[in-house]
């Protein structure tokens, strides 16, 4: 094979445009995914993100019914002192012990009773977050359902055009290879900057492809000579002329074919 620096300006331009219809196909391929890949990618993090939040609430249900448990206690202990203190009041000497045995027994009845009124309260809250258990459950399996849906979809996608995919990001990697490091860049640079992608483009009906402003019969007729490479003065397009473009895209074609 020649060296890269000995190849002619024609053979540039076909590995130039070579290249780009490969990485043309590979836009294609990766537009047919579209927004799938993002799409399965935030539907796993909205998952994860409401079985986080339902953790959160067991947790926070199993602490309310710690406290719950806790008040209990607390009303078990309050009886078991009234009960004590009533006790004793049946054997005072006088009413001074009495009295003060009596407020004892009065607190004790204000404690049981505030701790009902938490147990209460506390019943409540998890009524509350029992429904939104419910609430965020529906959602996870609703949106557990259009994951496997999106993910089935994704993998079908995936399995038609993988292998072909890897295929054409290898031919490109190969074809940029055997181009002028100084044109690869050019190329790529090119790229990045139009919205399809389209680097080298043919000139159609006397303007570059895709565009609508005419290009001077000389420079078409340059083109056409394949001496020099010649880029589009409104769209920065690198040119090449249409019989040169359908030659390769046949090429290409039965290439593709293989894959």
């Amino acid at each position: 094979m020649a060296k890269k620096n000995d190849v002619t300006v024609e053979e540039k331009l076909r590995a130039l445009y070579d290249l780009q219809l490969v990485d043309s196909r590979i836009d294609e391929i990766r537009n047919v995914r579209g927004e799938l890949p993002l799409e399965v990618e935030d539907l796993e993090d909205e998952v994860a993100g409401l079985n986080t939040r339902l953790e959160k609430l067991e947790a926070d249900i199993e602490v309310v019914e710690n406290d719950i448990k806790n008040k209990k206690n607390l009303i078990d202990e309050a009886k078991t002192t009234i009960k004590k203190y009533s006790d004793q009041q049946k054997n005072v000497r006088n009413n001074r012990e009495f009295n003060a045995l009596s407020k004892e027994i009065e607190f004790q009845e204000l404690e049981i009773e505030l701790a009902e009124k938490h147990i209460k309260e506390y019943r409540a809250q998890i009524e509350q977050k029992k429904e939104v258990i419910s609430q965020t459950q529906e959602r996870v399996d609703e949106r557990k359902k259009h994951l496997d849906h999106k993910k089935n979809e994704l993998d079908e996608i995936l399995a038609e055009t993988e292998k072909e995919e890897q295929a054409l990001i290898d031919k490109s990697a190969e074809y940029e290879q055997n181009i002028e490091e100084r044109l690869v860049k050019a190329y790529k640079r090119i790229r990045s900057n139009v919205k399809n992608g389209l680097a080298i483009v043919p000139v159609e009906r006397g303007a570059s492809g895709g565009s609508y402003f005419t290009i001077p019969p000389q420079i078409i007729m340059e083109i056409a000579g394949r001496k020099k490479v010649i880029t589009d003065e409104h769209s920065g397009r690198i040119l090449v002329d249409e019989d040169l473009a359908r030659e390769e895209q046949e090429k290409m074609d039965a290439l593709f074919k293989k894959f």
